[in-house]
């Protein structure tokens, strides 16, 4: 069978990823219209359409969809070589691709990488945020190599990863200076009615919360939720209600937001890394995962 013309594939991969014949056209310096003969062109050899066409819009059909996934793989992994040999160009002998879930806070994901960006200097780390089921099918796509969240990858996702436990740490509530003092007398009864900040419903800390208040019979006044956890210590260190955050960062949170620790909940959250490998052999990847270990313990 002859093989496909890689680049009516490669100008098929930039339309489905424009979503738009028009945008590809102007990314691929070629005119709509000649970009559209190409596309035809690999239609043919496919034997089927590659998009549902609806007046302007694009979707991709059930075939085009598994070409783009093929396509992703080769055009990845070459953007992937160009920057391997760029690396060496520049005296670095590898690369880890590391992919960080945004509900892991800042402080702790830096923490987790400070010392392996240190050892490593023959390494390119590349370091990814972004939604966790995302990041895990990054993961199982080879994109990325390793991803740090909150949880585990779930039963759809367990015959191709694999979840490696960090560790865990106790949530901690923190509250401005000036009302600190006064909030960490008689807690956690003195949370009740009291402004709060808190993550967004569909995280797992904010649930184990809601089960915490309602287990020692506390209603704080949530005022506020947010998705970004720096955001709601800023929003905490302007005095707007107290918040929740990782016991384990503690000390960096408390001089750069001004505030204070007023009490441990008993809600803990846990943190892993997970990878397509049973056991892990990169050496700059085991040092990831050595590293975010040791930030856990307090």
């Amino acid at each position: 069978m002859q093989h496909p013309n890689y680049k009516h594939l490669y100008y098929f991969w930039v339309i489905a990823h424009e979503k738009s014949l028009t945008r590809a056209a102007e990314r691929l310096h070629l005119t709509p219209q000649t970009l559209s003969g190409q596309l035809a062109k690999l239609e043919n050899y496919v034997g089927s359409p590659l998009f549902d066409r609806r007046g302007r819009r694009l979707s991709l059909s059930e075939t085009g969809q598994l070409v783009l996934d093929y396509a992703d793989s080769m055009f990845n992994a070459g953007q992937e070589l160009v920057e391997i040999l760029d690396g060496r160009r520049l005296g670095r002998l590898g690369r880890l691709r590391i992919g960080v879930s945004d509900v892991v806070p800042k402080l702790l994901a830096y923490r987790f990488l400070r010392k392996a960006v240190e050892a490593f200097d023959d390494y390119f780390l590349s370091i990814y945020e972004g939604k966790h089921e995302e990041l895990v099918a990054s993961l199982t796509a080879h994109r990325i190599d390793v991803v740090i969240s909150d949880r585990a990858s779930d039963e759809s996702q367990a015959a191709k990863t694999y979840s490696h436990l960090l560790g865990s740490t106790e949530v901690s509530v923190f509250a401005r200076n000036d009302r600190a003092r006064k909030l960490s007398r008689g807690f956690p009864a003195s949370l009740n009615g009291t402004p709060m900040l808190l993550p967004t419903a569909n995280t797992l800390v904010r649930r184990d919360l809601e089960r915490w208040f309602d287990s020692v019979g506390i209603a704080p006044l949530i005022v506020a939720e947010f998705e970004d956890s720096a955001l709601l210590k800023v929003f905490g260190a302007e005095g707007l209600g107290c918040f929740p955050a990782t016991r384990a960062i503690a000390l960096d949170i408390a001089p750069q937001y001004g505030v204070r620790e007023i009490g441990t909940t008993t809600v803990k959250e846990k943190y892993y890394a997970i990878t397509v490998e049973r056991r892990i052999k990169n050496a700059a990847a085991l040092a990831v995962l050595a590293t975010a270990k040791s930030a856990l313990e307090i």
